[in-house]
């Protein structure tokens, strides 16, 4: 009663007044959701020190490399995508530039590094056409390096004859 009483007063009197409310806070957009997130990534290969490190979620592989301490002078940076985005528990592997000049990919008897091949490397290998070749490199980028090279059975289009065809021509770490 007492505020319909104060209401009816101030209406007689002309007075309006209305409550605002406060304004609302902004809104902090992280549209990922990965605010102060990291995650953890495996360098190896030609950096200055290479081994586990741990980045922002959303990093680029470039970022990566840095957070190994960067490129060794030997990197190949131009086989690596250092835009690319990395996720939690990959493997990253910077090839280096092989002593004569080469891409490192050839071994000197011939056999390819199925780790640093390009998709033109790999199509040199027997039975290896530019789909297959960049199925090959598609899986390595997205799961790591080869550990095995039976691991290439998991690469579609792979089965157990053309692994027999692969075998004496590739190299696995």
């Amino acid at each position: 009663m007492a505020a319909a009483l104060v209401t009816a007063a101030a209406v007689s009197a002309g007075i309006w007044f209305a409550a605002q409310a406060p304004d609302p806070p902004p809104l902090a957009v992280d549209p990922g959701g990965q605010a102060g997130r990291t995650i953890t990534v495996h360098v190896a290969g030609a950096v200055v020190s290479p081994g586990v490190v741990r980045v922002a979620a959303g990093s680029r592989v470039g970022e990566a490399i840095a957070a190994a301490g960067g490129a060794r002078p030997d990197a190949d940076l131009a086989r690596v995508n250092l835009a690319a985005p990395l996720a939690d528990g990959q493997q990253l592997l910077v090839p280096a530039v092989s002593p004569d000049g080469g891409t490192g990919a050839l071994a000197g008897d011939g056999r390819v590094h199925i780790n640093l091949a390009s998709v033109e490397e790999l199509e040199s290998l027997p039975g290896v056409g530019p789909v297959l070749a960049q199925r090959i490199v598609a899986y390595r980028t997205e799961h790591g390096p080869f550990q095995t090279i039976e691991d290439l059975l998991d690469v579609p289009g792979i089965g157990e004859g053309k692994l027999a065809a692969l075998r004496d021509a590739v190299l696995v770490p």
